[in-house]
């Protein structure tokens, strides 16, 4: 999602419903939750293997209708599989080899009732059925749906957004993170006079004796539920050629007719992220699928390989600068932060939103990247040391599991400033690069936990970061460095730290760099001088007393 969307929007997903023993008294959920967010044994019997999505829009009507074929594998034999998709929208019917089949619905779940034996091994399809006025966007993308607009010209111009919401807000699939569906084919009809632009690469364009069109998309790499999307509008097309790690990768940009020159000259940032993100992350994911940039009526989201774009074509967040430093209106915060997404959220995805950290932390810190590439370290240690007044420290950055549950957005510039302090414990630029594309190779259109992540990150740094990760993901709260300095004996520790927090720190005493190694005891060190300064790349506090 856009950074800092729940800091800005002051919206959170969570939700505070029927109380359970099992979270905190502002942490509560339901047996919908669960339904949605736990891989329920009408899931975990069957893998994804493949999805047609062929769906028909129409705009005067705000009525989309269609169908989903759901191609999968069987893991274990059952009879019960599990199809979400959210009101208003109707299931309207299911079938399998041509027989229609018994769905009971329970909320946004739709238990379809299988007749064929599923046999271990065998790959096998359902199709459903489906119509109805998707819910329409209040606050695309922090309230997604469909966003139902028209451009200066009276156009429609039309577009989905779903994370967290989840992909059944408009289309019926496997709503849930862990199992990525291995290819995917999206057909889009949509008035004669209007363009679709989805996943992947075009292979077809179907005209029809009705004044409409379908565009039919293939998307040949794995693909996470929400990264899925549909854009409609009056677009223009302009395209370019990239010469990176992977080969030739044709990038293609898509804007309002209006808006051609104006896209020509603000997307050249877009070239510059692939540069900056190949050195950084290592060779973009979805060579064989493309880049595209696709202008919208919001603010953008990261679908892959058809990122969306709707910052006005302006620097900074729509014009501002999150950090307060001047770096931020160095580039187009909507082309880096939500590209830098295709390697964290779309190569790597979290199994559960709990640990969506994982796709914000590293895409928000690779916005300082991007600055570290073209404007050097220290530039980009300003901008990401500015993005600390966006922390809320309110709850924790890991959210509940099983039950749909975001963390805090602190998972942000939290999580980035997070990533920042561990730089400085690896203590070499090498190693971090090779540390942040390793993680892009071994986990490779992936799902992942956090314990992966972790693990991945302490065996290759050779660091133990373990209560580093608890304090900054598991906490609210900021390791403070409390020391005094009475008669040439500086004397500190940690306070405000878990249990066994031993960070150690670069701070200058009297001018002169020093590394000291607080634990939770105090310890003592004889110096020259009187004054202390803690280096302010490590996100803490310090406090004299």
């Amino acid at each position: 999602m856009t950074s800092l969307a729940i800091l800005i929007a002051g919206c959170s997903s969570s939700t505070a419903q029927k109380s359970t023993s099992l979270f905190s008294k502002s942490e509560t959920f339901t047996r919908q939750d669960s339904l949605r967010g736990s891989i329920t044994p009408e899931r975990s019997w069957w893998d994804l293997t493949y999805y047609h999505l062929n769906v028909t829009v129409n705009p005067d009507k705000k009525f989309i209708k269609g169908k989903n074929t759901v191609q999968y594998k069987v893991l274990k034999p059952h009879q019960v599989l599990q199809i979400d998709l959210q009101p208003p929208l109707k299931i309207t019917k299911a079938t399998q080899n041509n027989k229609e089949l018994q769905v009971i619905s329970e909320g946004n779940a739709h238990f379809i009732q299988l007749q064929s034996p599923q046999k271990k091994g065998a790959i096998n399809s359902v199709d459903v059925y489906y119509e109805g006025k998707p819910k329409e966007a209040i606050r695309a993308p922090w309230d997604g749906g469909f966003s139902w607009k028209k451009d200066s010209n009276g156009n429609h111009f039309v577009a989905t957004s779903c994370q967290g919401l989840g992909a059944s807000v408009w289309w019926p699939n496997k709503d849930h993170m862990y199992d990525e569906v291995d290819s995917m084919a999206i057909s889009v009809r949509v008035p004669k006079n209007l363009m679709d632009i989805s996943n992947g690469r075009l292979r077809k364009i179907e005209q029809h004796n009705d004044n409409t069109t379908t565009y039919h998309w293939f998307v040949d790499n794995p693909i996470n539920n929400y990264g899925v999307n549909v854009n409609i509008g009056d677009y223009v097309h302009f395209s370019e050629k990239y010469k990176g790690e992977g080969g030739i990768l044709d990038m293609d940009y898509y804007v309002l007719r209006d808006n051609l020159e104006k896209a020509k000259k603000q997307f050249k940032d877009a070239p510059k992220m692939m540069k900056a993100f190949e050195h950084w992350f290592g060779k973009y994911p979805f060579y064989e699928d493309g880049f595209k940039l696709v202008e919208v009526p919001y603010l953008g989201m990261e679908h892959q390989s058809s990122v969306t774009y709707g910052n006005q074509y302006k620097n900074g967040y729509l014009g501002r600068d999150l950090s307060g430093t001047g770096w931020g209106l160095k580039f187009d915060f909507i082309i880096i932060h939500e590209a830098g997404h295709e390697w964290f959220a779309n190569n790597i995805t979290n199994v559960d939103i709990a640990d969506m950290w994982i796709h914000e932390s590293f895409t928000a810190y690779s916005e300082n990247l991007f600055l570290d590439y073209y404007y050097g370290k220290k530039a980009s240690a300003e901008y990401v040391i500015g993005t600390r007044s966006s922390i809320q420290n309110d709850k924790p950055i890991i959210g509940h599991y099983d039950v749909n549950n975001e963390g805090s957005g602190d998972m942000y510039y939290k999580g980035a400033n997070m990533l920042h302090t561990i730089r400085q414990l690896v203590n070499n630029d090498e190693k971090w690069r090779q540390i942040l594309r390793g993680l892009n190779a071994d986990f490779y259109h992936k799902t992942v936990t956090t314990q992966e992540i972790e693990k991945y990150m302490i065996e290759k740094s050779g660091i133990d970061l373990s209560k580093v990760f608890d304090q900054y993901l598991r906490t609210v709260k900021i390791p403070e460095l409390e020391y005094t300095i009475k008669n040439n004996t500086l004397k500190y520790r940690w306070n405000n730290v878990v249990k066994g927090f031993n960070m150690p720190i670069k701070v200058t005493i009297d001018g002169k760099g020093e590394l000291l190694n607080p634990t939770e005891n105090w310890q003592t060190k004889t110096i020259k001088g009187d004054s202390i300064e803690v280096d302010k790349n490590y996100y803490v506090n310090s406090k004299s007393i």
